[in-house]
């Protein structure tokens, strides 16, 4: 039976395998060693949204595997013409091994992994963006060397699709998550209420002051995603004072790590000078994309 990556919720048994697994190959392939699990497979990689470190991370990721990888903007394909997301499914199915779908929306990759017979990866949509939490995950482990009891702070846009992966990720990990943004953007129930399921201190906030003590782990991201550009104004003025300064980074703890997914806009959601600090971690995290998403593939089509 074929498996998907559209939420974290669909790695709850093996998120910390693939973890693992991750931080294996790319050890054995930094070592000289081939990583060639995938030799003859081919990646189609569908976007409907562009990004420079999704195309770029899948695209040598498969590489590395020995597969081939084939890039399919809306522009490529009648999907952008008005062709069914079934029809599309069904027919890329046929010439494919795998898919990475970069969507406009959750019920298009739903929809998308209902009726493709390979596995689909979700390249991010407006609900969740699994593959980078993943990355993130493998990051924390190499530097923290564990995951579980980790305190980890999110400051920003509670409800997009980053936050709430952080929310079922932090749950499966057994790691605490604060979620520290204003109220009109808290995270949706549903991700707040399955990370309480697995047992972690979950809050919720809009109180920036004293919120980074104790962390081990501090995020943020982009107060404007791609298709929020109307918004700027209102959100520029809604996400002020919640932007990852030095004074926030020096109460947390002296070994903590700072995370964006990038690209980042500084002194927007973080100032230049955390971004580039000592507790950054941002380029490292920017790399591991790559060889989380390439455990990830050698995972779903063993």
């Amino acid at each position: 039976m074929k498996r998907d990556l559209i939420s974290m919720l669909d790695v709850k048994n093996n998120l910390e395998e693939i973890i693992d697994l991750g931080i294996k190959l790319k050890k054995k392939s930094k070592s000289g060693e081939s990583i060639e699990l995938l030799r003859g497979k081919t990646l189609g990689m569908i976007f409907e949204k562009s990004s420079t470190r999704t195309r770029v991370s899948f695209e040598v990721g498969i590489s590395k595997l020995g597969g081939h990888g084939l890039f399919l903007s809306k522009n490529d394909i009648q999907l952008g013409r008005g062709e069914s997301i079934e029809d599309t499914a069904l027919v890329l199915s046929r010439y494919l091994d795998i898919i990475m779908y970069r969507a406009m929306s959750n019920n298009s990759m739903k929809e998308l992994a209902k009726y493709a017979t390979v596995p689909v990866i979700s390249g991010l949509d407006d609900k969740e963006h699994p593959c980078q939490v993943i990355t993130d995950l493998m990051t924390i482990k190499e530097k923290k060397e564990k995951l579980k009891d980790l305190n980890f702070v999110y400051i920003g846009d509670g409800k997009n699709n980053m936050s709430h992966s952080y929310l079922l990720g932090c749950g499966i990990s057994g790691m605490n998550i604060k979620i520290v943004s204003p109220k009109k953007y808290w995270p949706d129930s549903f991700f707040v209420e399955e990370a309480k399921k697995f047992g972690i201190n979950v809050e919720i906030t809009d109180i920036v002051k004293g919120s980074t003590k104790n962390a081990d782990v501090i995020a943020t991201d982009t107060w404007i995603s791609m298709g929020d550009e109307s918004e700027k104004e209102t959100r520029l003025k809604d996400f002020s004072g919640y932007t990852v300064n030095q004074p926030l980074m020096q109460q947390a703890k002296i070994d903590a790590i700072f995370m964006h997914c990038l690209p980042a806009y500084y002194g927007y959601e973080v100032t230049k000078e955390v971004a580039h600090g000592r507790h950054s971690v941002i380029i490292d995290e920017a790399e591991n994309r790559m060889w989380a998403q390439i455990a990830i593939m050698v995972t779903l089509l063993k």
